[in-house]
């Protein structure tokens, strides 16, 4: 379980640290848009930034809330293709046997909810969110579990990351399939075409981060004026980044090894610089520890940080900042109610039941430690959406009224399904620290 229990547990280190600061973000978001300073909030992420050259056809206007809905949140979506390559050739999606209980759960989280909103919205406007309950936010989950404790079994923490991942899988695709439009396919052909040189590239194990960067950036520009959201290239760019390692463990051990002995043999330790040879064994080692992570763990590693402490504060910043009012929502405030029902029991339901059908069937198993309580308390945190689900949001509707309306309801339903999901799991959870 070792080599599998740390980088895990590095994850969701990372993951609950970045969910406080989510948290803080978008409760600053809240009352900023809801002050007498809102109008402000709102201008700021409307106001238009310009890349390029304004005179010539190499430019791109936006407001700024796009800018980081469609460009910052790329590479968002890039570090989770990075974490789905990790978990499908490296960790815990590798077997069916592992994959199998996280496939049920996010199966049951992304048809349930989706099916309670389409019957409690039936014939009302707002169908076209049905895609906004259905996602899960891994770090405000993570974050939650974390407040419990070393109570909480390490069995459950690997689930709950492993059936998220899913779940993004899952989100992604309802976005490429059904919130695009209008869409040019001879850019998409395009956008293949360096796509699937890449992937040969990284097949043959041939791999420049600068080549790759540049090739990315021509990648997303093609989906951003294809139709095709651009959100998905940072997915496909993921899975081009090679997996494999230039230097294996025993090589690398040997060269630091041999070089460290340089420093071993001078007497002399008090010299304020080191001597050539000292320089040369320190370029090697440099060079070896590079080449001893793949590219793709290199910089899911880099990036992480990035991501979870930055990019993800900036879109909660920009996007939470929902009026909470009913005013003025007359027509549309069945689509908070709706979402808010459809997160907290259409998750709840659906990760419970599919789940609980799959151990059943013995095509699944219960994580170790675990029992049917907890796991339905983790069923209702599933229902915790907000990035995803404002992201989107953002997608789904393009009326004013109909995008407040949508985000009051991931506010509410996420507190509670936040709150239902840590209760449960208190009271399951006996006062003892695991030893995981």
């Amino acid at each position: 379980m070792k080599p599998i229990k740390n980088p895990i547990l590095r994850f969701i280190n990372l993951e609950t640290t970045s969910s406080i600061i989510l948290l803080v973000v978008s409760i600053i978001a809240i009352i900023w848009a809801n002050s007498s300073y809102g109008y402000v909030y709102e201008a700021l992420w409307n106001h238009k930034f310009t890349i390029g050259f304004a005179d010539t056809d190499f430019y791109l206007v936006k407001p700024l809330i796009l800018w980081i809905n469609d460009g910052l949140m790329a590479i968002f979506f890039f570090v989770i293709g990075l974490e789905v390559k990790r978990e499908v050739l490296a960790g815990e999606l590798t077997t069916l046997r592992k994959a199998s209980l996280p496939i049920f759960a996010a199966i049951g989280g992304m048809v349930f909810p989706v099916l309670i909103f389409l019957v409690l919205n039936e014939g009302k406007i707002g169908a076209d969110g049905w895609g906004i309950p259905m996602a899960t936010d891994i770090a405000f989950t993570l974050g939650i579990l974390k407040l419990l404790g070393n109570r909480v079994p390490l069995g459950l923490k690997i689930f709950l990351t492993a059936f998220a991942i899913v779940d993004d899988i899952g989100a992604v695709l309802v976005i490429a399939i059904f919130y695009s439009a209008n869409i040019q396919w001879d850019l998409i052909v395009y956008a293949m075409l360096i796509f699937s040189v890449l992937a040969i590239l990284s097949f043959k194990e041939i791999y420049s981060k600068y080549f790759y960067f540049i090739m990315g950036f021509v990648v997303w520009l093609l989906f951003l004026k294809s139709g095709i959201h651009p959100t998905i290239a940072g997915i496909l760019m993921a899975f081009t980044i090679p997996i494999q390692r230039k230097v294996n463990l025993k090589e690398y051990l040997i060269v630091l090894t041999s070089q460290l002995n340089f420093f071993k043999e001078d007497k002399n330790q008090v010299e304020k610089l080191l001597n050539k040879k000292q320089l040369e064994a320190i370029d090697i080692i440099e060079n070896s520890t590079e080449n001893i992570q793949s590219p793709l763990q290199n910089i899911e590693h880099s990036m992480h940080g990035w991501v979870s402490y930055i990019i993800m504060p900036i879109f909660a910043l920009a996007n939470a900042g929902v009026i909470l009012s009913f005013e003025g929502l007359e027509n549309t405030s069945h689509v908070t109610i709706n979402i808010a029902l459809a997160l907290v029991f259409g998750n709840a339901i659906g990760i419970m039941l599919m789940s609980y059908i799959g151990i059943k069937l013995k095509l699944a198993v219960l994580p170790k430690k675990v029992n049917y309580l907890q796991l339905l308390g983790v069923s209702c945190l599933g229902g915790l959406g907000f990035t995803m689900s404002l992201f989107i949001s953002n997608l789904a509707f393009t009326d004013q009224s109909l995008i407040a309306a949508s985000k009051m309801g991931i506010i509410i339903g996420s507190i509670i399904a936040g709150t239902l999901g840590y209760a449960i799991l208190r009271f399951s959870l006996n006062g003892k620290e695991i030893k995981n």
